[in-house]
């Protein structure tokens, strides 16, 4: 006998819209930006490209508040840019890049720094570091219509006080670059995001803690933890 189980499909909204943007997979690339590479202690240079992935639906959108995860004691913020694509495609070139884009959003690449730290110490992947339930927080997406941020500030604040500003134009890998990359590795299709890696100032969260995201000029996340 064979079953079949509704599994519904994740998804995001979009600002100004009664649609929704439904998530295919969610990529991320790491120490893209020359300040966080170095507090983490790697090389501020550009170097080659470090791609992870977190499950579709890992997403938080509609004002939902993350569960605060366990089995951590280190648990991190990494504000990023986002974008999410409306067509895709194998060996994409940088001119086209952007061709891509739907639109743009902000996100949180939640981070269990702790067991991250010690899946790299024995030489581990660090898949339940970065791709656990509730990991990527995003604000609603903002349609493109033919623009695409260049200097606008990712910043992200807790309980008030800032902690990470940066200018997307301190990228080490640009978006269309990111894209172009990404697209030697997989098949990129519609629906897909990209977080686009974090600027310096990554720090710790407690479950009491009220963490506010923005992309200058764009949109704004707010959120804090339930249980």
């Amino acid at each position: 006998m064979s079953y079949v189980f509704p599994v519904p499909i994740p998804s995001v909204p979009i600002a100004a819209s009664e649609l929704r943007f439904p998530v295919h997979r969610i990529y991320c690339i790491g120490r893209n930006y020359a300040e966080h590479a170095k507090e983490m202690g790697s090389a501020p240079e550009k170097g080659e490209p470090v791609f992870f992935m977190k499950p579709a639906d890992a997403v938080v959108s509609d004002g939902r508040d993350p569960r605060f995860p366990s089995v951590t004691k280190n648990l991190h913020h990494e504000v990023e840019l986002v974008v999410a694509l409306q067509t895709g495609g194998r060996d994409i070139a940088v001119a086209d890049a952007l061709e891509c884009v739907f639109g743009y959003s902000v996100g949180v690449d939640l981070t269990r720094r702790d067991l991250q730290a010690a899946a790299k110490a024995k030489g581990n992947p660090w898949d339940i570091a970065k791709g656990f339930d509730d990991s990527a927080p995003i604000a609603p997406i903002v349609l493109s219509g033919g623009r695409h941020p260049i200097a606008e500030r990712v910043v992200l604040s807790v309980n008030g006080t800032q902690r990470q500003a940066a200018s997307v134009a301190d990228m080490l890998w640009s978006v269309p670059e990111i894209i172009s990359e990404l697209s030697k590795l997989y098949e990129l299709q519609a629906g897909d995001l990209i977080y686009t890696g974090t600027p310096a100032g990554v720090g710790a969260l407690l479950p009491e803690d009220r963490v506010q995201c923005s992309l200058d000029g764009w949109c704004t996340l707010e959120f804090g933890f339930s249980r």
